[in-house]
């Protein structure tokens, strides 16, 4: 099996992905990237980071898409008009304005392209790998993982980072930044957001050498 690289939240950062993905060193047929979700919000560009992400998965055979919160809440805004408010002020007003938002007094009326809509609509809500278990916010102790809830794995955070229990598997994630300079690493853990959009790095994992590449 040839190595895995785990991406942690981009949030609309286009600049910092580009200059990721040059630095790194995938073998297109025998590796596999990991996304760990957060494409969107706060950051200028989250319609350009999708539109990247499409790309690097017609040139790389084995992409895996994890869900963030943040994609969550923009499904539930777009498709059900729910939970506006949480989207927008969660920085979704950038993602809007990265799709030609211009500035309406009423609604927010934007056209999402038909592949980025199925995009979002794809997304896992984790991976899992025989030493690994990779998730965008983290697990709830004790539940085995066939019984955690998407709830947990997109939004949980100090019930998960401050437990020291045995998953089974070390569990890589994101969603909280611990740090703006290094990941989190605990023996049963391993969190990947370095706060990029936050004046922090973008990191990436690369497995199983465990060697951090970050811009």
């Amino acid at each position: 099996m040839g190595k895995i690289f785990v991406i942690g939240d981009i949030h609309g950062c286009l600049s910092k992905l580009n200059e990721m993905m040059a630095k790194l060193r995938i073998d297109a047929e025998d590796d596999t990237l990991i996304f760990i979700g957060d494409y969107i919000d706060r950051g200028p560009d989250s319609k350009g980071v999708v539109d990247s992400i499409l790309e690097i998965r017609q040139r790389l055979d084995h992409v895996i898409c994890l869900q963030g919160n943040h994609e969550e809440m923009f499904l539930k805004y777009y498709r059900e008009h729910e939970d506006e408010d949480l989207f927008i002020q969660n920085g979704g007003m950038l993602t809007l304005l990265s799709y030609g938002f211009t500035g309406r007094e009423y609604g927010y009326d934007i056209n999402v392209p038909e592949d980025h809509l199925q995009f979002f609509s794809s997304l896992h809500p984790f991976y899992e790998t025989d030493g690994h278990i990779f998730v965008h916010a983290g697990l709830r102790p004790g539940i085995p993982l066939e019984r955690q809830v998407k709830e947990d794995m997109l939004w949980i955070r100090q019930v998960f980072i401050s437990s020291k229990h045995d998953f089974g598997k070390t569990v890589i994630f994101g969603h909280t930044p611990l740090s703006y300079d290094m990941p989190y690493i605990r023996p049963n853990k391993i969190g990947i957001d370095t706060g990029l959009v936050y004046g922090g790095r973008l990191t990436c994992l690369e497995l199983p050498g465990m060697i951090i590449h970050q811009v």
